[in-house]
């Protein structure tokens, strides 16, 4: 009995001295977190500025996704010797000019994907990978300052796809008008006088017009997180079915040394894309008649910062 109650006494002695380590160990470690905190602060706030002096910055990050898989002889499923895959990756790059009297940005957003499914029991079934995602996208903005936050200025945007279809379609908008940059990550481009140039061999859908150019872009690097956000518009001034948006989002957080995770996502609507990829099975379609669903990508995987 005795032996018993000696036992009980040193484990009860034994979890008090054990929870009064846990706990002088985490106050130990509380003030530590905050210096840690603290000293993050004034990190951020030294980038702030070296971000806000004059001349070039330049960086880049991007997302990999990919998956591979083959089954032999796996017959619970549908196609039971199949080989199949996706691999798909994006970077966005910038190149920026700051001067006291201009500034001067560059930027380009690459997002391209391959897919696989090989059938082979299936004679006829496509190997290897093909094109799917399909996205590239650079863009220049000069711009006079006329205050801090004001600037006269010019842009250039170029988009089409490089794996499939170089430049048909391809956009070339050219415009002037006013930026806005309210804080020093996010810029406004509003350009009253714009001419969207579209390339295409279908000359009956695709048609070049003027109008409105509206571009947001807000991009973010804050400890480990990379944040890129873009919108993109034109408003035909001749005609509404000549109008589209593109916006395109990119996250990305460092987990270990430069690598981490990212997710990309874009969304576009573009009416003209719309009707020609409906006159290849339908050839009575038409603009008040085709069905202009709303275009989306994303692409989950391991991301990079440069």
């Amino acid at each position: 009995m005795k032996k018993h109650l000696l036992c009980g006494v040193m484990l009860l002695v034994g979890s008090i001295t054990f929870a009064q380590t846990v706990e002088e160990l985490k106050a130990q470690q509380a003030p530590k977190k905050d210096s840690i905190a603290k000293l993050q602060g004034e990190v951020d706030a030294i980038q702030a500025k070296i971000d806000a002096m004059p001349g070039w910055k330049t960086g880049a990050f991007g997302t990999i996704g990919f998956n591979i898989s083959e089954f032999s002889n796996w017959y619970a499923q549908g196609s039971p010797n199949v080989s199949s895959g996706n691999i798909g990756f994006t970077v966005n790059a910038f190149a920026n000019l700051k001067e006291e009297k201009f500034f001067w940005r560059n930027s380009a957003n690459v997002n391209l994907a391959w897919v696989k499914f090989d059938d082979k029991d299936v004679v006829e079934a496509e190997e290897g990978f093909r094109e799917a995602t399909d996205v590239f996208n650079i863009t220049s903005l000069y711009g006079r300052k006329l205050s801090e936050k004001w600037a006269v200025s010019g842009l250039v945007e170029y988009r089409t796809t490089i794996l499939n279809n170089f430049n048909d379609p391809g956009y070339l908008d050219a415009g002037i008008g006013m930026t806005w940059t309210p804080i020093a990550d996010l810029v406004v481009v509003i350009h009253p006088l714009n001419y969207n140039f579209v390339f295409a061999e279908n000359d009956a859908v695709f048609e070049s017009s003027t109008g409105a150019k509206i571009v947001a872009d807000y991009t973010r690097k804050l400890g480990p997180v990379s944040l890129k956000s873009n919108l993109s518009a034109f408003q035909s001034y001749e005609n509404g079915d000549l109008s589209n948006w593109t916006w395109i989002n990119s996250f990305g957080y460092t987990l270990w040394k430069k690598i981490g995770l990212g997710f990309d996502f874009g969304l576009r609507s573009n009416k003209q894309e719309a009707l020609n990829f409906a006159l290849a099975s339908e050839p009575t379609t038409t603009f008040d008649t085709v069905d202009n669903d709303l275009q989306t990508y994303w692409l989950l995987g391991l991301n990079y910062s440069f």
